[in-house]
């Protein structure tokens, strides 16, 4: 299960390695049209530019679960084919529109009676139905790719079949769905409705809740909650109305302050733990993923392109992550820092809030801000260090070390066979993958394996983490031996 789970990490980085372009347009555009988020007129150069480029980063923001359909279907399947990818697509589709508002509560009517089972349907286009329909795809592709089918149906025999089949088991998944999503969603409606009376420690719980959920998209149903008048509270579209405390139940804005620290200046903090934790020949890649998402996270409080980079590689400390915003939360609605959003908590929010009503003591964003700062960086660098954990720039792979790997045989058949010959053949290699300077490889009987013969190859070492993982180390034209070797499996 862990060696499923940290293919799923690795897949994720394939849609993740969108993201910071969309997080530099959409920092920009914001700085140059705050219009775009407040509702203004948009008047010039500057501010038509400014809504240009937010509509361009918001094109990737605004699909990411369609990144993460195509991405973990291709990364999941086992020789990275576009095939997987289309059946992902297809168990998308599939499911989307099963499990939309007007197809469910035409199937069941009663659904329509109840507003939480039909908020739940309003939010199934979400990141965890995105991830889950890639699984299917690649699932799917890995174990009827080879499928042969009678001569009248051959046409849809092999890849073919795939997306077929995918569709089916969607449609299954769908049909399993329709009960449980509302359950979870309705629970977790559940828990913010229980946690509204519980003050400054209510709001942290929330602010934790809130950050952890963000890789299935279910804490839509909390800011539901929370943000909006679901149950009759709405922090923000009270505070967003020129209301000050005093025309609510609670002290408006105490569900959204919290975040602006740990967004504008707690995400840069992190940031920086991990580039200065990144080994020394990937300083760069981890610069090029989190850099980028910090500037992001700063101006306009877009925090998915940070989060997504390190979430599925580093869960503990994602954990960690969320624990802060909700220490910070209570912290900052004890002192009575409040600021509102109509986006997400970034500078530019900040600035057009602090002139409604309910803002107060908005000047404390920088001492809480340093504060955030300083904790998020050596919180985050301790846990990495400590528990050396993988985030952007310290994956296992020593990619330096290998890449000056030189594989002494330039006969990548040859050097195909004897790996294979040495893995104990054919038939005990279950599944192939390769990464930029290893083959990657199951085995079924560890017994069989011969390490010598493998080397004899000319290869620069092999390593065996497993009883039924065997890795060859090749060096950068490991591609060339594995296309060999896949044909000859």
């Amino acid at each position: 299960m862990m060696k499923y789970l940290q293919k799923l990490g690795k897949s994720l980085m394939l849609p993740v390695a969108c993201l910071p372009i969309c997080g530099i347009l959409m920092g920009i555009g914001y700085a140059l049209c705050p219009a775009t988020m407040q509702g203004g007129d948009m008047n010039g150069f500057l501010n038509m530019l400014g809504f240009f480029l937010v509509k361009a980063g918001g094109a990737l923001i605004d699909n990411m679960a369609l990144l993460f359909v195509i991405g973990v279907g291709v990364g999941m399947s086992d020789d990275h084919d576009g095939t997987a990818g289309l059946a992902a697509f297809a168990s998308w589709l599939m499911m989307t529109n099963l499990l939309a508002t007007g197809t469910v509560t035409t199937l069941m009517p009663s659904i329509a009676e109840n507003v939480n089972k039909t908020l739940a349907f309003d939010k199934i286009a979400n990141p965890f139905i995105g991830i889950l329909a890639g699984v299917i795809g690649a699932t799917c592709y890995n174990k009827f790719k080879s499928t042969k089918l009678p001569d009248w149906l051959s046409f849809f025999s092999g890849k073919r079949c795939v997306a077929i089949i995918s569709g089916v088991v969607s449609i299954v998944v769908a049909a399993v769905l329709l009960f449980v999503w509302p359950v979870i969603f309705g629970a977790l409606i559940a828990v913010g409705q229980g946690i509204v009376g519980m003050g400054a420690v209510g709001a942290g719980i929330y602010a934790f809740l809130n950050r952890l959920l963000i890789p299935t998209g279910l804490h839509h149903a909390l800011n539901n909650v929370f943000w909006f008048d679901t149950i009759g509270l709405g922090d923000l579209s009270h505070f967003w109305a020129g209301e000050t405390s005093a025309d609510v139940t609670w002290s408006l804005g105490m569900y959204m302050s919290g975040f602006f620290p740990c967004m504008m200046f707690g995400i840069p903090g992190a940031a920086l733990a991990m580039i200065h934790t990144a080994k020394e020949g990937k300083k760069k890649v981890a610069i090029g993923l989190v850099a980028s998402a910090a500037v992001c996270s700063f101006v306009c409080g877009v925090t998915e392109p940070f989060e997504f980079g390190f979430m599925f590689l580093a869960p503990v400390l994602y954990l960690i992550y969320a624990l802060l915003y909700g220490i910070f939360t209570v912290i900052v609605t004890l002192i009575g820092f409040r600021a509102g959003f109509s986006f997400s908590a970034g500078a530019t929010d900040l600035v057009f809030s602090a002139t409604l009503p309910a803002a107060q003591n908005t000047w404390m964003i920088l001492p809480l801000g340093i504060a955030a700062f300083v904790v998020f960086y050596f919180v985050f660098r301790f846990a990495i260090v400590k528990f050396d954990l993988k985030t952007p720039g310290r994956e296992d792979d020593d990619l330096e070390a290998e890449k000056k790997a030189v594989l002494s045989n330039s006969d990548f058949t040859q050097v195909a066979a004897i790996v294979l010959e040495g893995l104990g053949g054919k038939e005990n290699v279950t599944s192939l993958d390769n990464c930029i300077t290893r083959l990657r490889l199951e085995i079924k009987d560890y017994t069989l394996v011969d390490e010598k013969k493998i080397k004899s190859a000319g290869v620069a070492g092999v390593m065996r983490p497993s009883k039924t993982a065997v890795q060859v180390i090749v060096g950068t034209k490991v591609q060339f031996v594995a296309d060999e070797m896949k044909k000859m499996l």
